[in-house]
């Protein structure tokens, strides 16, 4: 079982837990990864799991089970406490590892690249799948920015779960997202997989519209964006909840890719109309303060919900 490093020259990685993982995931041998699945088990019922539990699941003798842990310390895959007893946790590196071991075994992820972006919920990396397609592949960050933050924009989180946990449930609504809106042509990266906190997707090229200081035919790039808002809304019956100019990529061939789908809605959310409304007004703000062009609020919604047209 191996990772395979890209022997293409533009991979290069800026340093994060995932690149740790990168880098550590080729040395692990299968006993490590052993180690790593029993602390995730059990960390369902401990913060730190005591050391003679993860011997006991493990079915390592202490000795072996002592080495592991020290390696997995040494590579910062987990985290140790003593107290009262001497106990371990994952830590993002340690749970980049599994997820990255079990893409790799399914035949998904082949090579890791550079980075696509590191934000505050979330880093994405280029990558290549086995047939050597570039991929790009989105590890969630819940816990960067401070728990009252993270509990108000998502609704799923709790104060009894654990940041990796609340990562994977983010992973999984907005894989769930993709899966939904896809199929309706609607302008999002391809969903290929998804593995605790982390998703594969379609390749992602380009800059997020706040990244530019000038759009040309911004005319056109609008009316693509409520294009995408209206099949979003009409034809899968979901609305992004979170929408602006940060998550609308414009591609090199100027068209545009709409990302960062874990906090979406369904129409039956009772929300729904509220968050859509949210959702273009944040789009048509972003065209007025950069003096590109003006479209009303009212119009844009009627169009976007199908109960008008509109002039731009």
């Amino acid at each position: 079982m191996k990772l395979l490093i890209s022997k293409i020259s533009y991979f290069m990685y800026v340093m994060s837990s995932a690149e740790v993982a990168v880098q550590v995931f080729r040395k692990l041998e299968s006993e490590d990864l052993r180690v790593l699945q029993v602390i995730e088990t059990l960390m369902s019922k401990h913060e730190f799991v005591p050391k003679e539990l993860i011997v006991r699941f493990t079915k390592f003798s202490s000795e072996e089970a002592t080495f592991r842990l020290s390696r997995l310390n040494k590579f910062h895959l987990i985290r140790q406490t003593r107290g009262p007893y001497v106990g371990y946790t994952l830590n993002y590196a340690g749970y980049d590892c599994l997820a990255i071991n079990a893409l790799v075994k399914a035949g998904i992820l082949e090579a890791f690249g550079k980075s696509l972006g590191v934000g505050k919920e979330a880093d994405v990396y280029d990558a290549l799948n086995p047939k050597e397609e570039r991929i790009a592949v989105k590890f969630h960050r819940l816990g960067r920015i401070s728990f009252r933050q993270t509990t108000r924009k998502r609704g799923y989180t709790t104060e009894h779960t654990s940041w990796l946990f609340q990562s994977r449930l983010a992973a999984e609504k907005e894989f769930q997202a993709l899966k939904l809106v896809f199929p309706h042509s609607v302008a999002v990266p391809k969903p290929i997989s998804q593995n605790r906190h982390v998703i594969v997707m379609g390749m992602i090229e380009g800059a997020d519209l706040a990244e530019y200081k000038e759009i040309s035919e911004p005319k056109k790039v609008l009316k693509e964006i409520l294009r995408n808002i209206r099949k979003t809304y009409l034809k899968a019956g979901v609305i992004h909840a979170d929408l602006s100019e940060y998550n609308v990529i414009l591609k090199p061939d100027r068209h545009i890719l709409i990302i960062d789908w874990p906090q979406y809605v369904t129409k039956k959310h009772p929300n729904a109309q509220q968050l859509l409304t949210r959702d273009v007004k944040n789009i048509l703000l972003f065209f007025k303060r950069k003096n590109m062009l003006k479209a009303e609020l009212k119009e844009a919604l009627a169009y976007v919900t199908g109960k008008g047209r509109i002039a731009i």
